[in-house]
């Protein structure tokens, strides 16, 4: 007689919301709205940066720290350069360099964290320190040790930033994964016979969508202020590129004749941090039932 093993039986459904959906509950808190806003707007900015600056970001002029006029909508900084054109390119490298940098770290801390959350025994021995020690140092210390290590440059300055972030990912995606790996629906699927390949992609990973989502968001506002901050140092893109940061830094010594040059910098890290901000807390909870309805 032959004994006919039961299928796994389907886990619980992962908590998703269709895109539109999604949509809706983010816009319908004012917050979250403002903070679509800030970053739609930032975005378009950054793509369409070549078709609104009015100058070359790098021409000079005559027009030394020039306060807001017709000519330069903005201003001009110390050599005379366009301070809205500088701003505009400046936001496309700020969310290149960040987008890049949170795309890096976030596949390679996805997996790490799959890996050590599902695996346990030695991997989650072996990668967990690792991600304990780069959690021990100060994220901005770190980056500047790496940096300082390579020397300054956008590609240093991106991997610096990758090897910061990784590990803010991992240890979202463990936490799931040790969670869904003890699931009575996952343990029946490892019964019947499905690979852990499978179980990972069917049912280990869904479950971590929603919170790789916001720590997406989040990481990407903290990525343009580390690169801001690593850009006023000197240590980041380098000129004659624009960075808000570079920016920052060299509009500072200009202080006392003109704050355009250091106040329009300023002004766009603190919106756009504060947009990517709001929309991660608004998509946290718009992808936590149990956070709805809160605000």
């Amino acid at each position: 007689m032959v004994t006919e093993v039961a299928p796994a039986p389907a886990p619980p459904p992962v908590a998703r919301a269709g895109g539109r959906h999604l949509l809706h509950l983010i816009l319908r808190d004012r917050i979250g709205a403002i903070g679509v806003v800030i970053v739609i707007v930032m975005t378009l900015a950054a793509v369409f940066a070549p078709l609104l600056a009015p100058y070359d970001p790098t021409a000079m002029s005559g027009h030394r720290l020039a306060p807001p006029s017709g000519t330069f909508p903005l201003g001009a900084d110390e050599a005379g350069r366009d301070l809205l054109s500088r701003t505009l390119y400046g936001a496309r490298t700020s969310l290149t360099v960040s987008l890049i940098v949170v795309s890096f770290a976030g596949v390679i801390g996805v997996v790490l964290g799959l890996l050590a959350g599902y695996y346990r025994g030695l991997l989650d021995g072996v990668i967990s320190p690792m991600m304990d020690v780069l959690f021990s140092f100060p994220t901005l210390l770190l980056a500047l040790a790496v940096v300082a290590a390579r020397g300054p440059g956008t590609e240093n300055l991106i991997l610096a930033l990758v090897i910061v972030f990784i590990p803010n990912f991992a240890r979202v995606v463990r936490g799931t994964a040790l969670s869904v790996s003890k699931e009575p629906y996952v343990e029946s699927a490892r019964a019947v016979g499905l690979s852990n390949t499978r179980i990972i992609f069917k049912y280990v990973l869904p479950n971590s969508v929603a919170p790789i989502a916001v720590q997406f968001t989040t990481t990407l506002a903290y990525a343009i202020l580390i690169e801001a901050s690593l850009g006023y140092l000197g240590l980041g893109v380098q000129p004659p590129e624009p960075s808000w940061g570079s920016m920052l830094s060299s509009g500072k010594a200009f202080m006392e004749l003109s704050l355009w040059p250091s106040l329009v910098p300023g002004m766009c890290i603190m919106i756009t941090v504060l947009g990517f901000n709001l929309l991660g807390d608004t998509l946290r909870d718009a992808l936590d039932p149990r956070l709805r309805g809160r605000r």
